[in-house]
Formats: structure tokens, C-alpha cells, sequence
């Protein structure tokens, strides 16, 4: 994202006057369900006797059902309900287009004692810019003296992503599930051969080779073995599982963050990673043009079409109901794709990165004169009574209990399931669905899926928390990964495209030209500031 602009001016704040029009204030309305009011610390008759106004930012996807408004919903409802009149506190929510968050929250933030009480951002540079120009509230006393449910809601490496240089600039929204992928090969292919279901790198080869020689899809030679393209869910479980065993320090300095992702790319074993995908495009192992399905279309119809035998992926893609498996089966209805995890290290490890455990960035801006209840409000929401309302509904209506698991019901009519058609913007610090502890929410999140497909995706989900790593968080941004990551992001796809499609004995030559670019492109300026700041971290 772009920084935003210092000054502001009369503009700004006549864009504000115009998105603030359209705010709705709430109060006194009804709710079908309880909950806890308990807010440790804020009770009915508090704020000395005097009602307050508490803002809150809400995203308007512009998918509201009628007869609801972004503002006025059977959640916002619920919220004024049950813990905004108990605590003589008036909500009102602000709503900021999705499509334009960052844009409109600068405006708001520009705005001085317009800007509402509570803002987010999913943004990282956007958190540290606030940080750093001293626009947020410091909020360890107040999560200390009014967030107990936050603090055993959020641990200490969830909440260590919402510091700035060390100090807690921000509530962390947690995710509930840190896994990202998952590898997944047609058996029904590998039983057709008599071959087994691949545990290592090595058998996984010696597969995908079978697939190429002996066609079992019967694709009349089209059979792709491992559908590829330029995304990080087809090529990061592969180069990771290259990567040798690593020290702190090499960890901290050598790998460079570009955009949301930590990639290894001057960690050992990166570069026999990028040969051993040069080895399999020479042999017509991977997709022959995966450089240019940069949005995955023609993965998917390749393997829809019964074309590949082996792909890696985001977890949860493959089975959601209508998509890439449903129409698989509609082409080829005894096919069989299933997840898998064969990649392995030099350790016998199934490496694989995971996602941070933060989603969103909550802020408190620092001209806001209502801190105190807006941690009350983050901590009402942090009680486990009141996020299973905010995320599940009412029970009986929504969904059944079933194992100490929420499941929606099926024949819910709409108007009950649109109570929660924006619950996720709702329910802020939490990113998924926290029912219990981590196999619980596993287990909500394989609900979800049609139940022809949720022992597939509960296989899945195990796959893609197993030997998995956390990315590195430094206690302030690293402003050349800012400054180059977009086009060094560029540079490592072309890296890799070019050393998979080189020649094999041009690999040497073209690994080392693409690096060199690479490093002097603003690779080099991430590895020293990365450095300097590890060493003066290491100094406190």
C-alpha cells in the first residue's frame, strides 16, 4: 500500500463530513437472545451518570439483506443490547467501504475528533505508520485494568503483533486456525498404477514420473503430473521443504518479507529448491506454461478436467461445495483427489509456513476520549457467551450444539441466516471461529464444507498444521521491504520461472544473474537493514 498523504486539508474533511452523513446512530432496539454484560469494570450507571457515544468502524461490503442497513442489523442490535445500554453506552458504527478501507480510514484518522473510537486495518504498513506518527492510544494499562477476557482471549505471541517498538499499539484480531496449505494427488490414479501414496520428495518424483509415462487419467497426453502456476500456494510447500536446518539469526536476517509472505530466498537450500523445479519442467513434470496463470483459472480448469495428477494448495479450496473437486466429479465421477503430505526435508520434516496469528490490526486512535469503554466493548466481545452470539446466532434457530460444536442448520430459513451475513466484520478480534480449543475450532472450520467432502477436508486441515513455522516479527517495520517488496516480489517469480525453464546446463548462469538482479533490485537493502535491526534487538 502506498503511504498516505501527511497534510489533508479542506477536502478531507468535507469527504469525512459526507461519510459521516450517512452514519446511523443505535440505541433501545430489541434482541431475540442474551449474553453477558459482565465488562469487568463497566456496569449500568457508570461514566459518572452520564450516557456516552462510543464509534466504531464497520466495513460496508455492499452486500447488506434487506431490511437491514450496515448500521442497523440484527447484530449491531444485539451488540446495543447487551452491552452498550447495560453500560449507559450508545454504539454507533461507522461504515467504511471495503473496497476503499485505507483511503477512508486516512480520512478519518486525518480528521482529528471525528475519527470514531475504534478502527482496523488488515494492513500492516498502515498500523506502523499510525504507530509512528504517534496517531494511536498506548493500550497495556488499559487491556491490564479492563481487558481480562482480551488477555486470555489474546496470548502474548498473538499480542506481540500489535506492538510498535516494543510498546502495545493495537489489539491484535486472532485467527483461528494458522495452517495455510496442503498437497492433494488422485489416488484413483495411483491404484490404477498399483503405486502407493507418496511420504517423501523422492517417492512423490518417482509418481509423478509414473503419471507422465503411463498416463493413468487416459488424458491422450495431456496428463499435466503436478499442476503448477506463479502462486504461493503451488510453489512455497515445495521451495520450504529445501530449506536446511537454520540458526535464529539466519532465520531474522536472511529471509525477506515481501508483501504478506516470508519467502527464503537467501536461506540454505533455496537454490537447490529452484533445481529440482528446473528438473522437473525440463522432464514435463509441472505445467508448461505456469508462469502466466497468475490467478489460478487455468489450474483449476486443468484440474477439473481430470488433467493433473498432483497440485498443492491453500488448504480449504478444493472442497468447498460447487467448487474445483464438486466439478471434477461432475466430469469424472469415480475420480478420487485427496490431500497429501510428501514433501519432506532434510530432517524428515514436512516443513511448511503458517500464517501469522493476528488477521486485523484494532485501533484506538489517540484523540479518541473513550478508550476506556472501547476496551470494555473489545473485552465484552473477548467473553466466550458473547462471541458464540456474534458468530453463531442463536441457538436452536442458527445452528444445534453437537459435540460442543455450533453447526449451522441446513434448513435455517433466510431471514435467520442473514442475521449473520457480516458477522466476521462484526466480531473484530477474532479472524474465523473460535468455539474452544484449537480441535474444536478445526473442527468448526470442516462444518463448514458439504459433509460428502469434510473427511477430505478434515484430513486437509491436519496437513496443513503439521511441522509448520511461524514468520518472523520484528518489533518495528522493515521500511526497505516496503519500499522494494512490490517489484522484488516481481523479481522472485521471474527467478523462479526462469531457472525452472532454463536449460539444465544453464541453471548455474541463470540463478546467478536472476539473484544478482534480485539483490541489487532491493534485496541487498532488506538483507542489511534486516541485519541491523536483528542486532539491535539482540542488544536490549
Amino acid at each position: 500500500m502506498a503511504a498516505s498523504k501527511k497534510k489533508w486539508g479542506k477536502l478531507a474533511k468535507l469527504s469525512l463530513v459526507m461519510l459521516m452523513a450517512g452514519t446511523v446512530v443505535l440505541s433501545g432496539c430489541s434482541s431475540k437472545s442474551g449474553g453477558s454484560t459482565d465488562t469487568s469494570g463497566g456496569s449500568s450507571g457508570s461514566n459518572d451518570g452520564k450516557q456516552v457515544t462510543l464509534k466504531v468502524e464497520i466495513f460496508d461490503r455492499g452486500n447488506t439483506p434487506e431490511p437491514y442497513t450496515i448500521t442497523d442489523s440484527y447484530l449491531t442490535r444485539y451488540i446495543q443490547d447487551n452491552f452498550g445500554t447495560p453500560n449507559n453506552i450508545k454504539m454507533e458504527f461507522v461504515p467504511v467501504p471495503r473496497s476503499e478501507e485505507i483511503k477512508k480510514l486516512n480520512v478519518l484518522m486525518a480528521s482529528g475528533g471525528d475519527v470514531p473510537d475504534i478502527v482496523f486495518t488488515y494492513d500492516t504498513p498502515t498500523f506502523n505508520r499510525y504507530a509512528e506518527q504517534g496517531g494511536l492510544t498506548e493500550l497495556t494499562d488499559l487491556i491490564n485494568e479492563h481487558g481480562p477476557n482480551l488477555k486470555a482471549f489474546l496470548d502474548e505471541d498473538a499480542m506481540s503483533y500489535g506492538q510498535y517498538m516494543g510498546k502495545q499499539f493495537a489489539v491484535p484480531g486472532k485467527r483461528a486456525f494458522l495452517g495455510k496449505y496442503s498437497s492433494f494427488i488422485r489416488t484413483d490414479w495411483l491404484d490404477k498404477l498399483g503405486m502407493d501414496v507418496p511420504q517423501t520428495t523422492e517417492e512423490l518424483y518417482e509418481v509423478l514420473k509414473a503419471f507422465k509415462e503411463k498416463d493413468p487419467g487416459e488424458t491422450g497426453g495431456k496428463v499435466i503430473p503436478f499442476g503448477m502456476t506463479i502462486e504461493p500456494a503451488q510453489y512455497d510447500p515445495l521451495i520450504w521443504s529445501f530449506i536446511q536446518p537454520t540458526t535464529e539469526e539466519q532465520k531474522y536476517t536472511l529471509i525477506q518479507k515481501l508483501g504478506a509472505n516470508d519467502y527464503p530466498t537467501l536461506l540454505p537450500g533455496f537454490k537447490d529448491a529452484l533445481q529440482f523445479m528446473n528438473k522437473l519442467y525440463n522432464e514435463g513434470l509441472i505445467s508448461r506454461d505456469f508462469s502466466l496463470d497468475e490467478d489460478k483459472k487455468q489450474l483449476t480448469q486443468d484440474v477439473t478436467n481430470g488433467l493433473v495428477g498432483f497440485l498443492t494448495e491453500d488448504y480449504p479450496n478444493l472442497y468447498y461445495a460447487d467448487g474445483t473437486y464438486d466439478t471434477l466429479l461432475k466430469n469424472q465421477p469415480d475420480a478420487k483427489l485427496e490431500p497429501v503430505d510428501p514433501f519432506t526435508n532434510s530432517e524428515g520434516k514436512h516443513a511448511k509456513p503458517e500464517y501469522a496469528p493476528n488477521g486485523m490490526y484494532i485501533m484506538i486512535p489517540k484523540t479518541s476520549k473513550h478508550a476506556v469503554e472501547a476496551i470494555k466493548y473489545l473485552n465484552w466481545m473477548a467473553d466466550p457467551e458473547n462471541l458464540l452470539a456474534l458468530q453463531n446466532g442463536v441457538e436452536g434457530e442458527n445452528y444445534e450444539m453437537v459435540d460442543g460444536i455450533p453447526v449451522i442448520k441446513p434448513d435455517a430459513p433466510q431471514d435467520v441466516i442473514d442475521r449473520l451475513y457480516n458477522s466476521g466484520d462484526i466480531a473484530i478480534i477474532a479472524n474465523g471461529n473460535f468455539v474452544g480449543d484449537d480441535a474444536q475450532n478445526r473442527e468448526k472450520l470442516t462444518t463448514n464444507f458439504p459433509e460428502r467432502f469434510q473427511d477430505l477436508h478434515r484430513k486437509a486441515v491436519e496437513i496443513a498444521a503439521t511441522d509448520t513455522f511461524k514468520p518472523i516479527n520484528f518489533d518495528r517495520p522493515i521500511e526497505s521491504e516496503a519500499k522494494y517488496g512490490t517489484n522484488l516480489q516481481a523479481k522472485y517469480e521471474e527467478m523462479i520461472v526462469k531457472t525452472a525453464m532454463a536449460k539444465p546446463e544453464d541453471f548455474e548462469k541463470t540463478f546467478e544473474t536472476t539473484m544478482k538482479d534480485y539483490m541489487v533490485s532491493g534485496g541487498q537493502a532488506i538483507l542489511d537493514e534486516r541485519t541491523k535491526v536483528y542486532q539491535e534487538m539482540q542488544s536490549k
